[in-house]
């Protein structure tokens, strides 16, 4: 524990002196400015608090479905939501269905000990892989109810490494580990973890709530006219190598493409490269020349994807492949990249021959070459569907589990 404590205070040492090199760094330890004092002023004495803690957007759309249930069949809890990152927190920090938005403290005794004081919480969700091994053991010994929902264990994680003891005893502050398949279930048993259930995730329930109310986005409508519509969502600059060539082989397509971060020299390059406009600089635009839309926004991209005919999904190149859900609950044919095996809806789409997985520009175009076919399509569209509501559901079996306990 000495060495995990050793890490958590050189990390957060090293995270301040690149701060004024880096607006991420410099968000991440504003953001945590002033805390202890700023929870204080915000939370009341004697409320009753439920914590969500995501780690960042990403993982907030998983936890988001469990805050939205919370806030409507409990309306007498105050729900904490928090970021261990700023991609999450600048996004979401003023987001309606939580009472309250803040950072997670770094993870040391002091802190830890200080935020559970103020905060209090009745209830601790932690959503899929945040474990800090000071808040779980200090929740475990104040006897806070702590869970986590939709966790998904693999066998090479330290928690089942002959030198994750540690890892292996922080479990027991959960009361229940929700987590998404039987072979995460199977891998705690075999530590002896038994307090598991297996009750999938959460973000099927919020894809399906958002495709069943969703409005279409006036300008991707206006962008797309009477043309076929490839949107590719959450790209990095490797997923955009891949497509531009796809793009200048299909003039008559029109493509949307959504940078996973607005960096401008990256979409400076797509401007250059293809008939390209931005959405933010789109008004009065004429798009009969343009087969481009670039969406520098945030916050469309779920919405977007129900114009779409295909799909690419970004992340695949680098650290793995974004949410996938989001456009499959609208039975689109979807193509990612190498990096997708830790995630089990990514495997079960491929199985099922929802999705593929592309090597380079080649796969790729070979892949979209064979989903023109609109009675593929058709047949795609109706398993992916089938897919996703068949897996709905978690958040209301994990909600109703822990408040009618």
């Amino acid at each position: 524990m000495w060495l995990y404590n050793i890490c958590i205070v050189v990390y957060a040492a090293l995270i301040r002196l690149v701060s004024p090199l880096y607006p991420k760094a410099r968000k991440w330890c504003d953001g945590r400015r002033d805390m202890p004092e700023r929870l204080r002023s915000s939370i009341v004495k004697g409320e009753d608090v439920v914590w969500v803690h995501v780690a960042s957007l990403g993982d907030f759309e998983q936890g988001r479905p469990v805050v939205d249930y919370i806030k409507e069949s409990y309306p007498n809890y105050k729900i904490l939501l928090t970021f261990f990152s700023p991609s999450g927190y600048e996004v979401r920090k003023n987001y309606k269905n939580a009472d309250y938005v803040f950072y997670i403290p770094v993870d040391t005794k002091r802190k830890v000990a200080q935020f559970l004081d103020i905060v209090e919480p009745k209830v601790a969700i932690f959503v899929k892989y945040e474990f800090w091994l000071n808040m779980l053991m200090e929740l475990r010994r104040r006897n806070i109810r702590t869970f986590i929902v939709s966790a998904i264990f693999r066998r090479n994680s330290i928690f089942f490494n002959p030198f994750g003891a540690i890892w292996r005893r922080a479990l027991g502050a959960f009361e229940t580990l929700f987590v998404q398949d039987e072979h995460s279930k199977q891998l705690l048993s075999n530590i002896g973890v038994t307090n598991v259930v297996v009750a999938g995730d959460t973000r099927f329930d919020r894809v399906a709530n958002i495709a069943e109310s969703a409005e279409r986005v006036a300008v991707v409508e206006a962008f797309k006219g009477n043309k076929s519509l490839f949107v590719a969502g959450s790209t990095w600059g490797a997923d955009e190598k891949i497509l531009l060539p796809l793009i200048k082989a299909n003039p008559d397509v029109k493509f949307v493409i959504a940078p996973h971060e607005m960096e401008e020299s990256r979409i400076e390059y797509i401007l250059r490269e293809t008939r390209a406009v931005r959405y933010t600089q789109c008004e009065g635009v004429d798009f009969t020349d343009k087969q481009v839309l670039v969406l520098d926004t945030v916050g469309l991209l779920s919405h977007v994807y129900g114009s779409a005919d295909w799909a690419y999904i970004g992340g695949g190149f680098g650290v793995g492949i974004h949410n996938t859900l989001e456009a499959v609950v609208y039975g689109l044919p979807v193509a990612f990249g190498r990096k997708y095996k830790k995630y089990k809806e990514a495997c079960d789409l491929i199985e099922l021959g929802v999705a593929q997985s592309v090597r380079d520009e080649r796969s790729l175009q070979r892949w979209f070459a064979e989903v023109q076919d609109a009675t593929l399509r058709a047949k795609i569209g109706s398993i992916a569907r089938q897919y996703v509501n068949a897996n709905r559901g978690t958040t209301e079996r994990f909600v109703e589990t822990i408040f009618r306990h």
